[in-house]
């Protein structure tokens, strides 16, 4: 289960992101997955169920858990009129295509969950100027904030 998955920050850290995460309202989950046992799946519905508007970005799924499914970035950000945040739950290179594709949409803020880490694509992030959470839980950070 994701809950397990979710480590703990040391709490300068903590509290940069838990201002992110005040500070967004529409929330592109990249690579949540229509699985219930999948870690994605659970934080995207926790932070819908935190009153984040949640756009999951999946190439193959119509919906998950009552929420229509953008296949790309660039149709998510169309959705939803623009994204706060990329929350991204895929891995390997691929990441580096979908951070330039958030620059190039205006996204200023992108988080790299447990397990979606890419030196390259990170350092890009910082590059453009965006805000960048790495090795984090967007689900554990608003769990510890109550």
């Amino acid at each position: 289960m994701a809950s397990e998955q979710c480590p703990l920050t040391p709490l300068d850290e903590f509290q940069r992101q838990a201002s992110i995460l005040r500070a967004v309202k529409t929330i592109a989950v990249v690579g949540m997955s229509p699985n219930p046992d999948r870690p994605s799946h659970e934080v995207g519905l926790f932070l819908r169920d935190r009153g984040y508007r949640v756009i999951p970005v999946h190439p193959a799924a119509a919906e998950i858990g009552g929420l229509k499914v953008a296949r790309t970035l660039t149709e998510a950000a169309q959705m939803a009129g623009g994204i706060d945040l990329a929350d991204l739950f895929v891995s390997g290179d691929r990441l580096v295509a979908i951070v330039e594709e958030a620059h190039r949409l205006g996204i200023p803020r992108i988080w790299f969950q447990p397990g979606a880490e890419h030196a390259g694509a990170e350092q890009q992030a910082r590059a453009y100027g965006m805000e960048v959470v790495t090795r984090a839980c967007t689900m554990a950070v608003l769990k510890r904030l109550g």
